[in-house]
Protein backbone atom coordinates (compact mmCIF):
# COMPACT_ATOMS: atom_id res chain seq x y z
CA UNK A 1 0.00 0.00 0.00
CA UNK A 2 1.13 3.52 -0.80
CA UNK A 3 -0.66 6.39 0.93
CA UNK A 4 -0.59 10.13 0.50
CA UNK A 5 -2.53 13.01 2.03
CA UNK A 6 -3.47 15.72 -0.44
CA UNK A 7 -6.07 18.47 -0.26
CA UNK A 8 -7.15 17.31 3.20
CA UNK A 9 -7.96 13.81 1.95
CA UNK A 10 -6.07 10.52 2.13
CA UNK A 11 -5.52 8.53 -1.06
CA UNK A 12 -4.31 4.94 -1.28
CA UNK A 13 -3.20 2.66 -4.07
CA UNK A 14 -2.28 -1.02 -4.05
CA UNK A 15 1.13 -1.92 -5.48
CA UNK A 16 3.67 -4.70 -5.75
CA UNK A 17 6.10 -3.55 -3.06
CA UNK A 18 9.37 -4.58 -4.74
CA UNK A 19 8.35 -3.02 -8.07
CA UNK A 20 7.15 0.14 -6.29
CA UNK A 21 10.47 0.44 -4.49
CA UNK A 22 12.39 0.07 -7.76
CA UNK A 23 10.14 2.70 -9.35
CA UNK A 24 10.75 5.09 -6.47
CA UNK A 25 14.50 4.59 -6.81
CA UNK A 26 14.39 5.05 -10.59
CA UNK A 27 15.25 1.42 -11.34
CA UNK A 28 11.85 0.70 -12.87
CA UNK A 29 10.30 3.07 -15.42
CA UNK A 30 6.99 1.36 -16.25
CA UNK A 31 4.26 2.31 -13.75
CA UNK A 32 1.99 -0.44 -15.10
CA UNK A 33 4.38 -3.03 -13.65
CA UNK A 34 4.02 -1.43 -10.23
CA UNK A 35 0.26 -1.37 -9.81
CA UNK A 36 -1.70 -4.29 -8.41
CA UNK A 37 -4.84 -2.29 -9.24
CA UNK A 38 -5.55 0.96 -11.08
CA UNK A 39 -8.15 1.96 -8.48
CA UNK A 40 -7.42 4.91 -6.20
CA UNK A 41 -9.02 4.53 -2.76
CA UNK A 42 -10.03 6.87 0.01
CA UNK A 43 -10.03 3.85 2.31
CA UNK A 44 -8.84 0.57 0.85
CA UNK A 45 -9.94 -1.56 3.83
CA UNK A 46 -13.50 -0.38 3.46
CA UNK A 47 -13.36 -0.53 -0.33
CA UNK A 48 -14.07 3.20 -0.70
CA UNK A 49 -12.81 4.49 -4.04
CA UNK A 50 -12.01 8.13 -4.72
CA UNK A 51 -14.47 9.91 -6.98
CA UNK A 52 -13.39 11.33 -10.32
CA UNK A 53 -14.12 14.85 -9.08
CA UNK A 54 -11.90 14.40 -6.01
CA UNK A 55 -9.06 13.01 -8.10
CA UNK A 56 -9.20 15.89 -10.56
CA UNK A 57 -9.27 18.40 -7.74
CA UNK A 58 -6.37 16.81 -5.85
CA UNK A 59 -4.12 15.71 -8.72
CA UNK A 60 -5.31 17.79 -11.67
CA UNK A 61 -6.20 14.60 -13.55
CA UNK A 62 -8.21 11.41 -13.25
CA UNK A 63 -5.64 9.37 -15.22
CA UNK A 64 -4.83 6.49 -12.82
CA UNK A 65 -1.29 6.07 -14.14
CA UNK A 66 -0.35 9.75 -13.71
CA UNK A 67 -1.88 9.71 -10.25
CA UNK A 68 -0.08 6.49 -9.36
CA UNK A 69 3.22 7.95 -10.60
CA UNK A 70 2.80 10.87 -8.20
CA UNK A 71 1.69 8.77 -5.24
CA UNK A 72 4.47 6.19 -5.60
CA UNK A 73 7.14 8.90 -5.89
CA UNK A 74 5.89 11.11 -3.08
CA UNK A 75 3.67 9.02 -0.84
CA UNK A 76 4.27 6.81 2.18
CA UNK A 77 5.51 3.55 0.68
CA UNK A 78 5.05 0.67 3.08
CA UNK A 79 7.75 -1.96 2.62
CA UNK A 80 8.85 -4.96 4.72
CA UNK A 81 10.69 -3.98 7.91
CA UNK A 82 13.85 -5.92 7.03
CA UNK A 83 14.11 -4.26 3.62
CA UNK A 84 13.53 -0.83 5.20
CA UNK A 85 16.37 -1.47 7.67
CA UNK A 86 18.66 -2.47 4.81
CA UNK A 87 17.82 0.67 2.82
CA UNK A 88 18.34 2.89 5.86
CA UNK A 89 21.76 1.34 6.50
CA UNK A 90 22.79 1.87 2.87
CA UNK A 91 21.61 5.49 3.00
CA UNK A 92 23.46 6.02 6.29
CA UNK A 93 26.70 4.88 4.63
CA UNK A 94 26.12 7.29 1.74
CA UNK A 95 25.56 10.17 4.16
CA UNK A 96 28.71 9.38 6.14
CA UNK A 97 30.71 9.06 2.92
CA UNK A 98 29.49 12.48 1.74
CA UNK A 99 30.47 14.10 5.04
CA UNK A 100 33.92 12.51 5.27
CA UNK A 101 34.65 13.39 1.66
CA UNK A 102 33.41 16.98 1.66
CA UNK A 103 33.97 18.26 5.21
CA UNK A 104 36.74 19.20 7.57
CA UNK A 105 36.85 19.60 11.36
CA UNK A 106 37.00 23.38 11.91
CA UNK A 107 39.22 22.87 14.98
CA UNK A 108 41.96 21.00 13.16
CA UNK A 109 41.37 21.79 9.49
CA UNK A 110 41.51 18.05 8.81
CA UNK A 111 38.98 15.52 7.51
CA UNK A 112 37.01 13.68 10.19
CA UNK A 113 37.06 9.85 10.35
CA UNK A 114 33.90 8.03 9.33
CA UNK A 115 33.66 6.35 12.73
CA UNK A 116 33.53 9.73 14.50
CA UNK A 117 30.73 10.90 12.21
CA UNK A 118 28.78 7.70 12.89
CA UNK A 119 29.26 8.09 16.64
CA UNK A 120 28.04 11.69 16.54
CA UNK A 121 24.97 10.65 14.55
CA UNK A 122 24.20 8.02 17.17
CA UNK A 123 24.66 10.52 20.00
CA UNK A 124 22.12 12.98 18.62
CA UNK A 125 19.75 10.28 17.35
CA UNK A 126 19.75 11.21 13.67
CA UNK A 127 16.78 9.83 11.73
CA UNK A 128 17.51 8.51 8.23
CA UNK A 129 14.96 8.56 5.40
CA UNK A 130 15.64 5.56 3.13
CA UNK A 131 14.29 7.38 0.08
CA UNK A 132 15.50 10.98 0.40
CA UNK A 133 18.66 12.08 -1.40
CA UNK A 134 21.78 11.37 0.69
CA UNK A 135 23.36 14.78 0.04
CA UNK A 136 20.22 16.63 1.16
CA UNK A 137 20.11 14.57 4.36
CA UNK A 138 23.86 14.96 4.93
CA UNK A 139 23.49 18.74 5.13
CA UNK A 140 20.82 18.34 7.80
CA UNK A 141 23.01 15.86 9.65
CA UNK A 142 25.85 18.41 9.68
CA UNK A 143 23.57 20.86 11.48
CA UNK A 144 22.46 18.17 13.94
CA UNK A 145 25.97 17.05 14.94
CA UNK A 146 27.90 20.34 14.79
CA UNK A 147 27.70 20.75 18.61
CA UNK A 148 29.61 17.46 18.92
CA UNK A 149 31.85 17.60 15.84
CA UNK A 150 32.22 21.12 14.38
CA UNK A 151 32.32 20.36 10.67
CA UNK A 152 31.95 22.48 7.58
CA UNK A 153 31.85 21.74 3.88
CA UNK A 154 35.15 22.81 2.36
CA UNK A 155 36.98 22.55 -0.95
CA UNK A 156 40.69 22.71 -1.72
CA UNK A 157 42.54 24.15 -4.69
CA UNK A 158 45.54 22.12 -5.76
CA UNK A 159 48.11 22.92 -8.44
CA UNK A 160 49.07 19.77 -10.35
CA UNK A 161 51.81 19.04 -12.88
CA UNK A 162 51.73 15.73 -14.74
CA UNK A 163 54.72 14.57 -16.84
CA UNK A 164 53.86 13.89 -20.49
CA UNK A 165 54.42 10.12 -20.27
CA UNK A 166 51.61 9.77 -17.69
CA UNK A 167 49.04 12.13 -19.24
CA UNK A 168 46.76 9.39 -20.60
CA UNK A 169 46.13 7.75 -17.25
CA UNK A 170 46.55 10.63 -14.84
CA UNK A 171 44.55 13.30 -16.68
CA UNK A 172 41.38 11.21 -16.66
CA UNK A 173 41.94 10.58 -12.95
CA UNK A 174 42.18 14.33 -12.27
CA UNK A 175 39.07 15.17 -14.30
CA UNK A 176 37.05 12.42 -12.64
CA UNK A 177 38.07 13.20 -9.07
CA UNK A 178 38.01 17.00 -9.18
CA UNK A 179 36.94 20.07 -11.10
CA UNK A 180 39.61 21.55 -13.39
CA UNK A 181 39.63 25.30 -12.83
CA UNK A 182 42.53 26.13 -15.15
CA UNK A 183 44.88 24.11 -17.34
CA UNK A 184 47.85 24.59 -19.62
CA UNK A 185 50.00 22.34 -21.80
CA UNK A 186 53.74 22.89 -21.50
CA UNK A 187 56.28 22.78 -24.33
CA UNK A 188 57.71 19.53 -22.99
CA UNK A 189 54.26 17.88 -23.27
CA UNK A 190 53.53 17.99 -19.55
CA UNK A 191 50.19 19.21 -18.21
CA UNK A 192 49.74 21.88 -15.53
CA UNK A 193 46.41 22.64 -13.95
CA UNK A 194 44.58 23.99 -10.93
CA UNK A 195 42.05 21.52 -9.59
CA UNK A 196 39.30 22.00 -7.01
CA UNK A 197 38.44 18.95 -4.92
CA UNK A 198 36.38 18.22 -1.78
CA UNK A 199 38.63 18.90 1.23
CA UNK A 200 38.20 15.47 2.76
CA UNK A 201 39.31 13.89 -0.50
CA UNK A 202 42.77 15.43 -0.90
CA UNK A 203 44.70 12.56 0.71
CA UNK A 204 43.19 9.96 -1.61
CA UNK A 205 43.52 12.35 -4.57
CA UNK A 206 47.26 12.83 -4.07
CA UNK A 207 47.85 9.16 -3.30
CA UNK A 208 46.09 7.95 -6.45
CA UNK A 209 47.85 10.52 -8.62
CA UNK A 210 51.18 9.43 -7.16
CA UNK A 211 50.49 5.80 -8.06
CA UNK A 212 49.24 6.70 -11.55
CA UNK A 213 52.44 8.64 -12.29
CA UNK A 214 54.86 6.38 -10.37
CA UNK A 215 55.63 9.32 -8.10
CA UNK A 216 56.27 11.70 -10.99
CA UNK A 217 53.36 14.09 -10.30
CA UNK A 218 54.00 17.46 -8.65
CA UNK A 219 51.28 18.89 -6.42
CA UNK A 220 50.94 22.04 -4.34
CA UNK A 221 48.02 22.96 -2.09
CA UNK A 222 46.97 26.54 -2.80
CA UNK A 223 45.41 28.98 -0.36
Amino acid sequence: MVRIRKGGERYEILVYSEAALKYRLGLEKDITKVLASTDVFIDFRQGLRASTDKLRKAFGTDDPYRIADFIVKHGDLQIPAELRRKLIEEKRKQIVAFITRNCIDTRTGLPVPALRVEQAMEEVGVSIDPFEDAEVQAKRVLEAIKSIVPLKIETMRIAVKIPSRYIGKAYSLVSNMGSIEKEEWQKDGSWVGIVTIPAGFHGEFIDRLGKATEGGVQVKILK
